[in-house]
């Protein structure tokens, strides 16, 4: 019998030690970071201003994000190229009123391994010559963008702004 609760006792820690803490990806361990952006008014450049009806779309995407009532907004970059261009549609849902602008982000990329369970993330560092472009359509109808200012040059977190936009 005893030969019995030993080989059980053996079987069942053999079990439970195979699994690492590796095996679980824990929903708290830092993945990619998405762009941080925050709008401000243009004229008073300290006070932060809501986007109204803004739908961002990747340029080579056929989904948007929407966007309205907040001065604060997260999209993704792209973690297979060094560049994500985006268009930003104001008044998105009045054809008669919307405005398109866009913006390539010019970044270089750092994959890090997190945990053999997370796998990798990527960290972002906007180029330091011209870590963006603004561009409009093709029928010109005026920058609502005025100007764009990046705040944090590496993007390794969500909890900070990495760009304002004065509009």
């Amino acid at each position: 019998m005893k030969k019995i609760q030993l080989l059980f006792i053996c079987l069942f820690s053999i079990s439970f030690s195979s699994c690492e803490k590796d095996d679980i990806c824990e929903a708290t361990t830092p993945t990619t970071p998405k762009l941080v952006i925050e709008f401000y008014d243009v004229l008073n450049r300290t006070v932060k201003k809501n986007v109204t009806n803004l739908a961002v779309k990747e340029v080579i995407s056929t989904t948007s994000l929407a966007f309205t009532g907040s001065s604060k907004i997260q999209i993704p970059l792209r973690i297979t190229q060094d560049l994500t261009k985006y268009s930003f549609i104001l008044n998105s849902t009045d054809v008669t009123i919307d405005n398109e602008d866009f913006l390539q982000f010019n970044y270089t990329r750092q994959n890090l391994f997190v945990s053999r369970a997370c796998g990798y993330k990527t960290n972002f560092i906007f180029s330091s010559t011209t870590p963006f472009i603004k561009t409009e359509t093709s029928i010109p109808d005026g920058y609502w963008i005025q100007n764009v200012e990046i705040t944090t040059s590496n993007i390794t977190t969500e909890n900070e702004v990495h760009v304002k936009i004065y509009f």
